[in-house]
């Protein structure tokens, strides 16, 4: 029996949409059609592109894993050119960091000083604002989780040979996918609304994933009230 017209009309409407929707196949459909473009980039014009579009930015925020010298890290961190807050995971024990300019500080509970051979001193700093001397080694090692800039470079690089890997989503948000070496270089998802701004990373050798967002949103750092906060002078007890 041959389908009445009405009815084949009705599922050439439905496919059509279909089409639409998916941005794929179905007569071709071009799946960067209302984009910014960057998907139609090689890949290594699309990497850099995006670290470009980062390094612009005011601000952003940034949270995940990161495996650095045998060592792992969970971050939730805003970061801006003079500063940056959040907090760091490592071993089961988390701490705040606070940065203003030059300025670092350390937040943590009791046991996380008695833990790294400060016994005694815990409940004494227990909530504090520790103020990290430059000198100290701690500042090198935890000032970087506070740096944009600095931050942003030594993550935002593949290894290997660049490719593109399709069309993806990342949080409701179209994006290009390019990846170092098939992968095992890492992977990095680009933002293909607005500015290309980097929104996923898988890291090469299962180093961590991260992601990017609020890119641009300002926030306030402002330095701790004076009876929350601790200055141990040239070194900290713990180092």
């Amino acid at each position: 029996m041959t389908p009445l017209p009405q009815v084949r009309n009705r599922r050439a409407a439905l496919l059509g949409a279909v089409c639409v929707l998916t941005l794929t196949g179905c007569g071709g459909g071009d799946p960067d059609a209302g984009t910014n473009g960057v998907g139609k980039l090689a890949a290594d014009k699309i990497q850099s592109t995006s670290v470009t579009a980062a390094g612009a930015a005011d601000a952003v925020r940034l949270s995940g894993t990161v495996l650095t010298s045998g060592k792992a890290y969970t971050l939730d961190m805003r970061l801006k050119s003079d500063g940056g807050s959040g907090s760091v995971t490592s071993k089961g024990s988390t701490f705040g960091l606070l940065r203003i300019g030059e300025q670092l500080y350390l937040k943590a509970d009791a046991d996380f000083w008695n833990d790294n051979g400060d016994s005694g001193t815990g409940d004494k700093l227990h909530g504090k604002y520790v103020k990290v001397p430059q000198g100290d080694p701690s500042y090198k090692k935890f000032s970087g989780f506070t740096d944009k800039d600095v931050l942003l470079s030594s993550l935002l690089t593949l290894h290997g040979s660049l490719a593109t890997d399709g069309h993806h989503d990342q949080n409701g948000v179209r994006t290009i996918r390019i990846t170092g070496d098939k992968g095992s270089g890492g992977t990095l998802d680009v933002s293909l609304e607005g500015k290309p701004y980097p929104l996923r990373l898988v890291r090469a050798g299962g180093a961590g994933t991260l992601t990017f967002s609020d890119w641009g949103k300002s926030f306030t750092v402002k330095e701790p009230a004076d009876d929350d906060t601790v200055d141990y002078g040239k070194q900290l007890p713990s180092s």
